[in-house]
């Protein structure tokens, strides 16, 4: 690829912040290494994932809501983690963070187990009971 054909897309959605290395040869048809800031396709592929993102978040806020799920879940896809990474910070299974996204069981939680869903959402004991 020469120097000019490297992709340059203004549209990104890290608004040019974050580039790739890229190596491209010059005139003289030696490689070079070329900053690119992305391609449309890569853009477009972006804006579908955060599109799939932001509808889990959104459909774990309306569970949490209509009293379906637990805050657990929502803070899980807000902070786009799995079962087996809040496992992982809390200290348990994941099937033990699955069962706690019900509100029965998120209602029998301890102070302490729930300080460890708090650190691992990065959010206060307040913000994770007192879900609005």
């Amino acid at each position: 690829m020469k120097k000019e054909e490297v992709p340059q897309d203004t549209d990104n959605l890290n608004e040019g912040k974050l580039t790739k290395l890229y190596y491209a040869t010059d005139d003289k048809g030696h490689y070079e290494t070329q900053n690119s800031i992305g391609s449309e396709t890569e853009t477009e592929v972006s804006r579908q994932a955060w599109e799939v993102v932001h509808e889990a978040v959104e459909d774990a806020r309306q569970k949490v809501i209509q009293g379906e799920a637990s805050p657990i879940l929502y803070f899980k896809e807000k902070n786009i983690m799995t079962y087996s990474i809040v496992a992982g910070y809390v200290g348990t299974l994941s099937f033990i963070v699955w069962v706690h996204t019900k509100p029965f069981f998120f209602k029998r939680l301890s102070k302490k187990t729930l300080e460890k869903y708090a650190f691992a959402f990065r959010i206060s004991v307040e913000e994770l009971v007192n879900f609005k």
